[in-house]
């Protein structure tokens, strides 16, 4: 199971963290190590004092595929749901300043949560999904696939040329603007289309 994820998929979120609009996807994976498990806090590793959370509409791949067309992308996939991709922020910017990858900030323990997936098929478009992070009941972001620069079929496509699909892999789309640092004690809660998918403390 690979969880694959995709950066600067949101023009706010670009400008906020003032990095350049990409040509095509930025792609990067998490191990399975990272895909924190229903029930369990997030911890704040200790090699981090500025961990963010972005919130991402995550899709599940339900079939082997490679090379894909944006046209038949569709059927490769037939739940959705919400989830976070945490950022040790702080890591990443020392490792960004050095041109060095981002995995030790990105794809550490613990540093992915999936929510509960919902059939594709209850929902009118996957182009215009609502989706929100609430921290402690406060809504700290929130998005709309409208807003994708590349749209989950396009995402698909592109990761499918260079890596194999595999059936229980994960896609995470890109986060929009609103990130923000977690603390000890925070409650952080998942929305998609107002229905709750997932619910974390952090500690």
């Amino acid at each position: 199971m690979k969880i694959i994820c995709i950066g600067r998929n949101y023009v706010d979120h670009i400008a906020e963290l003032q990095n350049e609009r990409p040509d095509e996807p930025v792609i990067f994976l998490k191990p399975d190590t990272a895909l924190l498990q229903k029930q369990f806090p997030f911890v704040i590793p200790e090699f981090s004092t500025d961990v963010h959370h972005e919130i991402e509409i995550v899709v599940k791949i339900n079939k082997v595929g490679k090379y894909i067309d944006a046209k038949f992308a569709h059927k490769y996939y037939d739940e959705v749901t919400v989830g976070i991709d945490f950022t040790a922020r702080d890591l990443q910017a020392k490792l960004k300043e050095k041109g060095l990858p981002w995995e030790k900030a990105k794809a550490f323990d613990g540093s992915a949560i999936v929510g509960d997936f919902i059939p594709k098929t209850e929902f009118a478009s996957l182009d215009n999904l609502n989706f929100e992070l609430t921290n402690d009941g406060v809504a700290v972001q929130t998005g709309n696939t409208e807003q994708m620069i590349w749209k989950i079929d396009e995402l698909i496509a592109s990761i499918s040329q260079y890596f194999t699909l595999k059936t229980g892999d994960v896609i995470f789309t890109g986060t929009p603007k609103g990130v923000a640092k977690v603390s000890p004690g925070n409650v952080l809660e998942g929305f998609l289309e107002g229905k709750k998918l997932f619910k974390v403390q952090v500690k």
